[in-house]
């Protein structure tokens, strides 16, 4: 272990664009080293031999991991990790952390923001009072959609899931989940497929992680047994939709409407997507919030203190939760 006063003597690599409380607290406690992007070219002989952290912003695969031969911990900024080859650096003995819990009432909150500006209209209704439409044409059309009556699935049970299931319940809706097994302790229906959730249901939020298991779970299977009264979230990841299949779906009626805060390639949105009047569309702004961003970046800060003072992780992921300091 090392003591907190010669934490200076480690150097921790800063991968992409940090925030602005990650670029305070991270030098103030080691020696930090920053390249603009997870690319192992932009490793300088220096930083291959004296790096031993890295703080994730950026994306680490798994050639940056093996081009940093000393490297311990990364800690990933964000409760998704899908941008960090955790498996790859678990078979290296690198600890991955994530930062959650920190956001999850806030991206709770934005998924609830985004399901009432998508049923009933609320940036349309803005953009035709800004427009000058009200005073000319009198008032905005009534929305078609309501939340009253519906029944809510949620894709992901996790904690910002069940964040999410809590918010539902206080505006009166049902609800239901599928998960990868069953909750333990939850009383809302659970579903073993995707699909028999989106036929139960007419309301289907997203939380789930990216990565090779969900690519394109949301396809147009799971649209048609949502149904043309369905409103389909997605707080989670983009590369958990089929976008082609979804942008076909709102175009042609086989649902009623999208709130959607993550795309496959962001910050590139379809254009399919973009001209669909019966989408609402977020530039991913889940956790965006000074608050909760600067509580991410402390714990990111936290867990790497924390493994090389104490030898331990405070949010390690599951697929490194064996790893243990290097030299014990």
């Amino acid at each position: 272990m090392t003591s907190p006063t010669s934490l200076r003597e480690i150097t921790v690599l800063g991968v992409g664009g940090l925030s602005e409380q990650a670029a305070k607290r991270i030098p103030g406690s080691f020696t930090l080293a920053r390249i603009a992007r997870g690319d192992p070219a932009l490793v300088t002989p220096g930083m291959a031999s004296s790096v031993r952290g890295i703080a994730n912003f950026g994306g680490v695969n798994a050639a940056l991991i093996d081009a940093l031969p000393n490297l311990e911990i990364i800690a990933s900024f964000g409760v998704g990790y899908d941008s960090v080859d955790a498996r790859h650096a678990a078979t290296r003995g690198v600890m991955v952390t994530n930062t959650p819990d920190v956001l999850t009432e806030e991206v709770a909150d934005t998924a609830l923001g985004l399901l009432i500006n998508t049923v009933r209209e609320l940036p349309l209704a803005e953009a035709y009072l800004r427009a000058g439409r009200w005073e000319r044409e009198g008032a905005y059309p009534l929305t078609g959609a309501t939340l009253r009556g519906r029944r809510a699935g949620i894709f992901g049970m996790g904690r910002i899931g069940q964040a999410i299931a809590r918010r539902l319940e206080a505006f009166g809706l049902s609800v239901a989940y599928h998960n990868r097994r069953q909750v333990e302790g939850l009383a809302y229906d659970y579903h073993p497929t995707l699909v028999s959730l989106a036929e139960a249901v007419d309301t289907l939020i997203s939380v789930v992680p990216g990565g090779a298991s969900t690519l394109k779970a949301v396809d147009m299977t799971v649209l048609k047994a949502l149904g043309p009264n369905g409103v389909f979230v997605n707080i989670g990841r983009g590369t958990t939709v089929d976008e082609a299949a979804l942008a076909k779906a709102l175009a042609d009626g086989t649902i009623l409407a999208a709130g959607l805060d993550v795309f496959a390639d962001e910050p590139r949105v379809p254009k399919a997507l973009l001209d669909l009047p019966n989408a609402s569309l977020l530039p991913h702004v889940g956790s965006a919030s000074v608050h909760t961003r600067n509580a991410m970046a402390d714990l990111v800060a936290d867990n790497l203190e924390s493994w090389f003072t104490k030898g331990r992780a405070i949010t390690a992921v599951p697929e490194t939760a064996d790893v243990k300091p290097k030299g014990r």
